[in-house]
């Protein structure tokens, strides 16, 4: 039995974890950990906790508590998921990691250190969906990769007191939204670019509303990388392939189970298909379950954390945007 412990009473963790949790045998949610006053007790009460506490480091030193999943704001991933660490726990962070890659590499150096598990909650990542993107570039169909076009965006209209809005908090579009597309055409290229150009607009806070970054991989791949909040209601998150023998287009990877397609077209002809599966965060659980049992790594640990962050601070240079963080 996985028990996990919630540092957080937040919006995303039925989702992410509580309900994932509930459809299996072998995974309980036993704790969740909030500052505001009778928040955990509250949250404890409506989703069927058994254990709630007023305190992040009480939570840390329940001695039945294994995985600790870390939904606070970004601007407290590092500092309380080196505290699980050293704490004896593994940890599932939500994105974005870090702040900074600075504290990316200290959160990997903690993990290195106390030999706990350091997971990032790309849950896209282990949908088949993105299994099978993997396979239709490793085919050789699309010929050579020249060019990627990846976009999420989202409408979130500017709030002050909105965390995705506050930079000391780690709002920001590319922190928010655009840390997915950046992160699929690493992955998809298995190399780390360097940013030709990167543009932004922003709110009266100073975090971004929206932003594109053009990327260039040492192959010699291009991509254009975008995410605004200043999006329509519609949410919208794509992938654009251009081979030097086809194209395809893939529609909602960060949810596919909502609803998704991959349009592929080679010497002419078009097919669009589908990939069966569960919600992203069932198969991240399912994912996070096994490697915990076999010891085997996670595309989304390690060394992958720090680099989607050392690209987010040049893209952030590039673009203009001061952020200075510890």
């Amino acid at each position: 039995m996985l028990r996990i412990g919630l540092l957080g009473a937040s919006g995303i963790a039925p989702a992410a974890i509580i309900h994932p949790a509930e459809r299996r045998t072998d995974v309980t949610v036993m704790a969740v950990a909030s500052r505001r006053p009778s928040a955990a007790a509250d949250y404890a009460s409506v989703h069927k906790i058994e254990r709630f506490y007023d305190d992040y480091r009480a939570l840390l030193a329940d001695p039945d508590i294994d995985l600790v999943y870390n939904a606070l704001p970004p601007s407290e991933h590092a500092e309380w998921s080196i505290a699980a660490l050293e704490a004896g726990k593994d940890v599932l962070c939500e994105k974005p990691f870090a702040m900074n890659a600075a504290q990316a590499e200290r959160m990997l150096e903690s993990a290195q250190a106390t030999g706990h598990r350091l997971i990032e909650a790309f849950h896209d990542r282990y949908h088949p969906l993105s299994l099978e993107i993997d396979a239709l570039i490793a085919s050789g169909r699309l010929g050579d990769i020249v060019a990627l076009r990846a976009d999420f965006s989202v409408g979130n209209p500017f709030e002050p007191r909105g965390i995705r809005h506050v930079p000391a908090l780690g709002g920001g579009a590319l922190m928010d939204l655009g840390c997915y597309p950046l992160h699929w055409v690493r992955s998809l290229m298995n190399e780390e670019p360097a940013i030709v150009s990167a543009i932004a607009t922003t709110n009266p806070l100073g975090a971004d509303m929206s932003i594109e970054a053009e990327l260039r991989f040492p192959s010699g791949t291009t991509a254009h990388v975008s995410a605004s909040m200043e999006a329509g209601p519609n949410e919208t998150s794509t992938l654009d392939i251009v081979g030097s023998r086809g194209t395809a287009h893939v529609d909602n990877l960060v949810f596919p189970s909502a609803g998704h397609s991959i349009s592929e077209t080679v010497d002419g002809i078009t097919r669009v298909s589908t990939v069966a599966g569960l919600t992203t965060y069932d198969h991240q659980l399912d994912a996070i379950v096994t490697a915990l049992a076999q010891h085997t790594p996670m595309p989304t640990e390690g060394a992958d954390s720090v680099n989607n962050m050392i690209v987010i601070d040049a893209i952030y240079a590039a673009a203009g945007i001061n952020r200075q963080f510890n």
